[in-house]
């Protein structure tokens, strides 16, 4: 079998920049992009999808890889899978976050552990609520959708020098505010609960000043957070599923913002 140098080109482009735009979504997304999961593993995940991706895809333009317009395109598919990747990585951001409202209010603030996904140090109300999130998104086959969201981004933009369009990066800027958003969403009942325990506290204190407010506040503020937090359990995975449906939609209008 003889190939020419274009034709040898050719192959190994159409593969090439896929591949840039799945590596740099496997790199950020949950799950995959976990810091738990070595560099060959996602690597190796990142060629698995690429393989199983490209032959469903349309024929690209035809670009030199080692002119400028290689470079351009490349850095764009980069740009276009980093995108993709935080805005669906924002979901997690968001539970870390209400889980941490829900510590501070409780008085656990300061009772902090490692978090193996991100590399952090979180509260371990985030760290109970980040596994329990994590463990519905792929109960509820969110890895999977991720994959197909991925794939149908080659159909809605494919590989060009086009990366994210100025109308794309304000909703990603915009989808951002949902970090606070479902935080005070998912933490709502349960610190407004403990705030109107501390109110009964303070008037407690003002009714029987010798009372010691650290030494019976402390212990059921946390005991009550503990009811509040099983309390609100029933609740979480409606607003997660809500929080996950909408990331995905955010992912979409960003690949097809023009």
């Amino acid at each position: 079998m003889n190939f020419t140098d274009e034709q040898l080109i050719n192959l190994v482009t159409s593969y090439f920049w896929p591949f840039t735009r799945i590596a740099a979504f496997v790199a950020v997304v949950p799950i995959f992009g976990a810091r738990v999961i070595p560099a060959r593993i996602r690597l190796l995940i990142a060629i698995s999808l690429t393989m199983v991706i490209v032959p469903i895809l349309p024929p690209s333009a035809a670009v030199d890889p080692f002119g400028l317009d290689g470079l351009l395109t490349t850095a764009a598919q980069v740009m276009i899978g980093l995108a993709m990747g935080f805005a669906m990585k924002l979901i997690f951001s968001a539970i870390e976050t209400g889980g941490h409202l829900m510590a501070q209010t409780m008085g656990l603030g300061f009772a902090q552990m490692n978090d193996p996904a991100n590399g952090v140090t979180v509260p371990v109300v985030s760290q109970f609520y980040i596994i329990m999130a994590t463990l519905l998104f792929l109960a509820l086959n969110g890895h999977l959708v991720m994959i197909d969201v991925l794939a149908e981004s080659f159909q809605t933009l494919p590989v060009s020098m086009q990366g994210v369009s100025h109308d794309g990066m304000w909703l990603l800027i915009s989808w951002s505010s949902w970090i606070f958003t479902g935080a005070v969403l998912m933490s709502l009942p349960v610190v407004v609960a403990l705030l109107l325990v501390n109110v009964a506290f303070g008037v407690m204190m003002r009714a029987a000043p010798q009372l010691n407010v650290f030494a019976v506040g402390f212990p059921l503020t946390l005991t009550f957070g503990f009811v509040f937090m099983l309390a609100s359990l029933p609740i979480f995975l409606p607003q997660f599923s809500d929080l996950i449906e909408n990331a995905f939609m955010t992912v979409g209008n960003i690949v097809s913002a023009r």
